[in-house]
């Protein structure tokens, strides 16, 4: 997508090198060190293992990269936390359909068997699969992201059946066959938005809003009928008809499906950011068929909230403490894992905004905690800058500032990796604190 249109991305950039991990992660060791961490999500990019897609050809020197970063950390008691899919597909799947094509459950499977037969006896955290809403809806849907299918109303939601069976089939494996081996836990990470209601009268719409993209996932794992959320069955199936599609356009799962999909996570990953107000609005246009048509909802924020550099991220950290609230009180306080949660800026070292928007958020986590939601674990977004999607790297999410003109992608911490260190340090919130930013050490005592 970004070598044949490079034009979606805003700065006309691509990923090709990036941060070059490959050849920097004992860099990237070292900044953990710095920091004090106590464990650091990465993922594995599919086709740098399996070139063709398939186990029949082994990337000897892609499993290696993960082998040396694996071990690096564990040198220095650091937990690899490994998420299998970040959306990385190789490109002879897609060019049969990706996520479209049922058989990418069984492919995917493969794939999932490969990484834990080569980590599975030293990593003890695991993550099948990051964002797949964020995935189907603009890359099968709205079309937008890659691989920019335009299928609304239809694409997104067979990817979504797919993607979750994909999910329950690799959790299964790990489960049967290689959990002994570290007493290891796997899960799936979901984003999740906020969304408050304008007034009562729009209370409903709300909770259609979050069912249908976030328990559109979280719904089949962690609900009681291991199926799609009821009032997405309901208007999906409702709206199919009057538009004179012969099934629903949401694909049912099996019985043995549903089985498979029922707690088929030991933990939720939950990446979370911003927040929206929705309304009911019988004025509003969309396409038909279309994922908002089905919901029938218009979202948008306010704007006396903290804007950043990405126009879809406003600083609401109450939206944070009501989406926990939400899920314990939904799927029977699941333990959670905060895999992702950070600002945007637009570079440059002193990122007050960025450390306002940690200890702000991090305060909102905490003070769910305190009403009994079952956290055991945070991780800001992002270590270090990276290839932000459509945004190229105009838009910076790290607590380090990577030079990407510079051969060594050269790393520099910003404010908020010093301020960071110390809340991990100190396991305390000290909105006082002013860090000496004049050097970074490393925390031995982690």
């Amino acid at each position: 997508m970004t070598h044949n249109y490079p034009s979606t991305i805003e700065d006309l950039t691509n990923g090709d090198v990036a941060d070059d991990s490959y050849n920097q992660y004992k860099r990237d060791v070292e900044m953990m060190r710095e920091l004090g961490l106590q464990f650091y999500r990465f993922s594995l990019s599919w086709p740098r293992i399996l070139p063709t897609g398939f186990p029949n050809k082994l990337n000897e020197p892609g499993i290696q990269y993960y082998n040396n970063l694996i071990d690096e950390m564990l040198k220095y008691n650091i937990e690899p936390m490994i998420t299998l899919y970040h959306w990385d597909l190789p490109q002879r799947l897609q060019e049969l359909g990706g996520w479209a094509n049922p058989h990418i459950a069984d492919w995917f499977a493969d794939y999932a068997r490969v990484a834990f037969e080569n980590y599975g006896d030293r990593v003890k955290y695991w993550i099948t699969i990051n964002e797949p809403y964020d995935l189907c809806a603009p890359g099968y849907g709205d079309g937008f992201a890659a691989p920019m299918v335009v299928s609304k109303g239809i694409g997104e939601y067979m990817c979504a059946k797919n993607l979750l069976i994909a999910h329950s089939k690799a959790y299964h494996i790990y489960d049967k066959e290689f959990r002994y081996k570290t007493k290891g836990i796997i899960g799936i990470s979901l984003s999740a938005k906020w969304h408050e209601p304008e007034s009562e009268d729009d209370t409903e719409i709300a909770d259609h809003m979050r069912q249908f993209q976030f328990g559109q996932f979280a719904h089949p794992i962690f609900s009681e009928n291991g199926d799609f959320p009821p009032i997405m069955k309901e208007k999906i199936a409702t709206k199919s008809a009057e538009q004179g599609f012969s099934r629903s356009r949401l694909p049912e799962f099996t019985a043995d499906e549903i089985k498979l999909l029922k707690g088929s996570a030991d933990f939720l990953g939950l990446n979370h950011y911003t927040t929206q107000i929705i309304r009911q609005d019988a004025s509003a246009t969309y396409d038909v068929p279309s994922f908002w048509d089905d919901i029938g909802g218009t979202t948008y924020q306010l704007d006396e909230w903290e804007s950043t550099a990405s126009p879809w991220l406003k600083v609401v950290p109450w939206g944070f403490y009501k989406i926990l609230n939400k899920i314990k009180e939904t799927y029977d306080n699941p333990t959670i894992i905060i895999t992702e949660n950070g600002l945007p800026t637009f570079g440059g070292l002193d990122d007050d905004n960025r450390v306002a928007y940690l200890r702000s958020y991090i305060g909102a986590m905490l003070d769910a905690m305190d009403d009994g939601c079952n956290i055991i674990g945070y991780a800001a977004w992002s270590l270090m800058d990276n290839f932000e999607w459509i945004y190229g790297y105009r838009v910076r999410f790290g607590l380090y500032e990577v030079d990407h003109t510079s051969p060594n992608r050269t790393r520099t911490p910003r404010k908020s990796a010093f301020v960071y260190k110390e809340i991990v340090r100190t396991r305390t919130l000290d909105t006082s604190y002013e860090p000496d930013t004049n050097l970074m050490t490393i925390d031995e005592g982690h």
